[in-house]
Formats: structure tokens, C-alpha cells, sequence
């Protein structure tokens, strides 16, 4: 009889110049162990090692996000399941000890009894792009607060002469009158302060036009990836993009809207003891999702008829404003999730303009026709702002227009 070939589990507990390895069978007896180099040839010898041993049926890694991501990326490219690993817990660390070949067993072992579950970020498209280029455009923005506030500091303890033409204005002003100062004998502490406030100033002013520059590929980058979820209500670039990259390039992964919710840290946490049934808020997840969900919530508050409607229904029904903006953020959570799982068809701007300009169509005519203003028309044109509501309108309008 033909030997049946044995399927095995790996595991591996990653750093940053090796990756440990283990590998145990589906019954769980460890087999070997072993180090790898974190390059392209350490990932080939790495996999070829754990193949050696039978039908390989599962990768558990640690730090998919970190460490583990360039592994990931290299089994997902061999058609190898990667799952991702917690590390493990205190009390087994307490009971077992800690070094890199016990991380690694658990780490298959997680694979092998199906605690490790979640399919790792892509990371391999467009939504990498997106954070690759958020995460500069973050940094320049908190060094332009800190550069803001030192020039503030700064005029606090400026002399009177200063203090009295700088003080009462704004950051923009402050800032465009500093970056014209003529300081002079640095020796003098008014002028060395003056040569202070104006290289601070001109760095706000350079990290303003990194800003603005990172920015701009942003607004187009999270257009290009999901017009649907750009064209919901409250949904600006910088909320999109968070939101882009708590999903992954693979929003797949994500198993229901109740997961995502979870992973947002919107979804109830039972709390229930005794004779008492009560659930409590989840502060854990996702924490920029959770606070991107809370300003989209935001933004309806101010700007949305049917959201202030519905704060008035639960307000007169006894709610806290905190608990409707609770409520408010699992229902954009399941609202988000759609627009991240199966994106709903949005007319572009641009080929809203084209059939427009063709039609010879002025904006005045379909601004009128459509009850709105003429930039409102143009700005969508552009792709400055997005509305599936009023891009929907317009193509059906357009479509309407032709067939008559």
C-alpha cells in the first residue's frame, strides 16, 4: 500500500534579522526546529524546510504588521495559508518559559488547533500605497502642531516689542509674519529670538506644503481605491484612508460586519453577573478606526437630516448623547463594512464632465436641473468632492437627456 504522506503544521516567531521556526504533525508532536535568515533566499530555505516534512497545510507567524510581514507576503506568494499569531499568553509564558523555539510551537500549534484564525494584510496594493504615504503625511502634520505651539511658546516669552505684534494673532498670520523677520546680533536675546520664531516659522511653512502635497495623493489614491466608500456621508480622505488600511488590501478577510465592528472596538462587550444583564463599552480594536467611525458620526450630527432625526428619537427616549454617538458608530461600522466588502458602482467625476462637455451642457443647466450650485457641479467634476446621492442624480439626468 501506498504510504500516506503526513500533513504538518508550521509556526514562527519572527525578528527582525531571523525568523525561528517550528514544525509539528497534526497530532501535535513537535518535529524540528530551526533558524532562518530574513531575506528572499532565508524565506525560500524556510519553506523548503517545513515541506520537508509532509504536506504543509498551515503557516502560523507572529507580527504580520512588523517583523513578519515580508514572510507572509513570500507564503501567500507560494500559495501557502499564513495565519496570523498572537503572541501567547502570560500564564502558559509563566508555566512553559520564554525563548524563540517555545514562541515558534506555539505558533504552529495555534495554526494546527485553530486558535489562529485571522488571514494576514496584503499588503501588495493600493492600500499600501495609502499608508506607506499616511504615515508621512501624519508625521509632517504632528511636527507642524509641535513646530505651532513652540512659536507660540516662544511669543509667550518674547519681549513686550514682540510679544505686543505677535500675540494677538492668528497661527497663519503668526506664522507669515515670523518667516519675514530680519534678525540681527544673535548676541541680543530679542534678536535671537527673532532668528528662533523665523526658522520655526518657515519650517511650519515647508511642513504645510509637505501637507499639502501628501495630501493631494491621498485625496486621489483613496478615491481611486473605493469611490463608494469616498461618496458616504461624512467620508474625507484622511477618514477613508484610516479606514483603507484598518481593512487591508484583502477586505475579504474580514468574515461579517459584526467582526469588523469588533475590530473597530464599536461592537457591545457583554458584562452580565448574576441577576444582572448589561453590556459594556468595547475600548479595545482598532483605535483610529474607532475614532474615524466617531467623526464620521460627527459629521452627520452637524450636517445630516436624518442623523439629527434619530439623536432626537433616542435623545426623548432617555439616551445620553454618548450613548446615541455609541450607537451611531455600530451602525456606520455595518455601513462601512458594505462599502469595504462590496463597493456599490459610483458614476467618476471625470466621465460625468466628459458626457457633459460632449453634450454641450453648460454647469448652469445642470446645476438648475439638479436643485444645487454650479461649484457644487464643478467640485464633483473634479473629484474634490465626492456624493453618490447627487453623482447618481447627474448620470441618471445625463442618461435621460440622451435617450430623449
Amino acid at each position: 500500500m501506498a504510504k500516506e504522506q503526513r500533513v504538518v503544521f508550521g509556526g514562527v516567531d519572527t525578528h527582525k534579522n531571523i525568523h525561528v521556526a517550528a514544525v509539528v504533525d497534526d497530532r501535535g508532536k513537535i518535529l524540528d526546529t530551526a533558524e532562518f535568515n530574513t531575506t528572499k533566499a532565508g524565506y525560500d530555505r524556510l519553506l523548503a524546510w517545513m515541506q520537508s516534512f509532509g504536506e504543509l497545510a498551515k503557516v502560523g507567524v507572529e507580527g504580520t504588521g512588523a517583523y513578519g510581514a515580508g514572510l507572509a507576503r513570500h507564503l501567500a506568494s507560494c500559495g501557502v495559508e499564513a495565519l496570523e499569531v498572537n503572541r501567547p499568553n502570560r500564564q502558559m509564558r509563566r508555566r512553559r518559559g520564554k525563548s524563540d523555539t517555545v514562541d515558534a510551537e506555539a505558533a504552529a500549534r495555534s495554526a494546527l488547533n485553530g486558535e489562529a484564525t485571522v488571514v494576514p494584510k496584503a499588503h501588495d496594493n493600493l492600500v499600501e500605497s495609502i499608508r506607506v504615504l499616511r504615515v508621512a503625511f501624519t508625521s509632517a502634520r504632528n511636527s507642524r502642531t509641535r513646530v505651532a505651539l513652540q512659536i507660540r511658546d516662544l511669543i509667550l516669552t518674547a519681549p513686550d516689542q514682540l510679544r505686543g505684534v505677535l500675540g494677538p494673532l492668528s497661527t497663519a498670520r503668526r506664522v507669515d509674519r515670523c518667516a519675514r523677520l530680519r534678525p540681527g546680533d544673535p548676541t541680543d536675546p530679542a534678536e535671537a529670538t527673532k532668528l528662533a520664531l523665523r526658522t520655526l516659522a518657515r519650517r511650519y511653512e515647508a511642513l504645510s506644503e509637505e501637507m499639502a502635497e501628501l495630501g493631494a495623493v491621498l485625496e486621489e489614491l483613496t478615491a481611486k481605491a473605493n469611490p463608494a466608500l469616498r461618496a458616504a456621508k461624512g467620508v474625507g480622505a484622511d477618514v477613508a484612508a484610516v479606514l483603507l488600511i484598518a481593512a487591508g488590501d484583502n477586505p475579504e478577510r474580514l468574515r461579517n460586519e459584526a467582526a469588523f465592528a469588533a475590530m473597530c472596538g464599536v461592537s457591545p462587550v457583554e458584562a452580565s453577573s448574576g441577576m444582572i444583564v448589561r453590556h459594556r463599552l468595547n475600548r479595545s480594536g482598532n483605535r483610529q478606526a474607532n475614532h474615524a467611525l466617531w467623526r464620521i458620526a460627527m459629521v452627520r450630527l452637524r450636517c445630516d437630516e436624518e442623523t439629527k432625526a434619530y439623536s432626537a428619537r433616542r435623545r426623548a427616549q432617555g439616551k445620553t448623547k454618548r450613548d446615541v454617538v455609541r450607537c451611531l458608530k455600530r451602525h456606520i461600522a455595518r455601513e462601512i463594512f458594505l462599502h469595504l466588502t462590496k463597493p456599490a458602482a459610483v458614476p467618476i467625476g471625470g466621465e460625468l464632465r466628459a458626457a457633459r462637455t460632449a453634450a454641450g451642457i453648460s454647469l448652469d443647466t445642470v446645476s438648475s436641473e439638479l436643485g444645487t450650485w454650479p461649484i457644487r457641479i464643478s467640485r464633483l467634476e473634479r473629484g474634490l468632492d465626492h456624493d453618490s446621492n447627487l453623482a447618481g442624480r447627474y448620470e441618471a439626468w445625463l442618461t435621460a437627456l440622451k435617450a430623449a
